[in-house]
């Protein structure tokens, strides 16, 4: 019998639902809703907007969005230059906008949103886009100070990057009465 050192995919789904907890609610929040206007998963507007301002905000995060099945299907698949700009300049774009949402406050939340709207073939990309569209002017200097400290160095200068798909995709959750749960 031959034991595997990676852990099971139950136990990995469970290290990735443990990380999103870990972010604030607004963070959770804004990255189910992107994840439901990224993945077309839901109707975004209905599930959440609670006011006029919301739902103009989400049909721009959708146009903006438009451009993730251009960006997955330039994933450069090796790190020659010649690929990049195709991937690059669409994904800080985009990267740009929801930083500038306020709602992602550091590049683990980048990481775990982006790897589920790209794929994990986008990881060794994330750390230079996310650098690069938190030093974008419309960032105030405080956010991008925050934001840019907020990326490790072994993030930043890793030598390899899993190839494994996310496995858990947070989603809305209905509240549930439990004034009348049966007892």
């Amino acid at each position: 019998m031959t034991t595997s050192a990676r852990p099971a995919m139950g136990e990995l789904a469970i290290q990735e639902m443990k990380e999103f907890a870990g972010f604030p609610a607004g963070t959770q929040r804004y990255i189910r809703r992107a994840l439901d206007i990224g993945l077309d998963r839901d109707d975004a507007i209905a599930l959440w907007s609670r006011d006029v301002i919301e739902e103009t905000s989400i049909k721009v995060q959708a146009r903006v969005y438009r451009k993730l099945d251009r960006i997955r299907g330039q994933v450069p698949e090796d790190s020659g230059i010649e690929t990049v700009e195709a991937f690059m300049a669409p994904l800080v774009s985009v990267a740009a906008f929801d930083l500038g949402q306020n709602r992602i406050d550091d590049f683990a939340a980048f990481r775990f949103l982006y790897e589920r709207l790209i794929g994990a073939s986008a990881r060794p990309w994330l750390p230079g886009a996310f650098c690069a569209a938190a030093a974008l002017p419309h960032i105030h200097p405080d956010r991008r100070r925050a934001l840019l400290q907020s990326i490790s160095e072994a993030a930043a200068t890793a030598p390899g990057w899993s190839n494994r798909e996310p496995s858990f995709y947070p989603a809305w959750v209905d509240k549930v009465d439990t004034s009348k749960a049966a007892h």
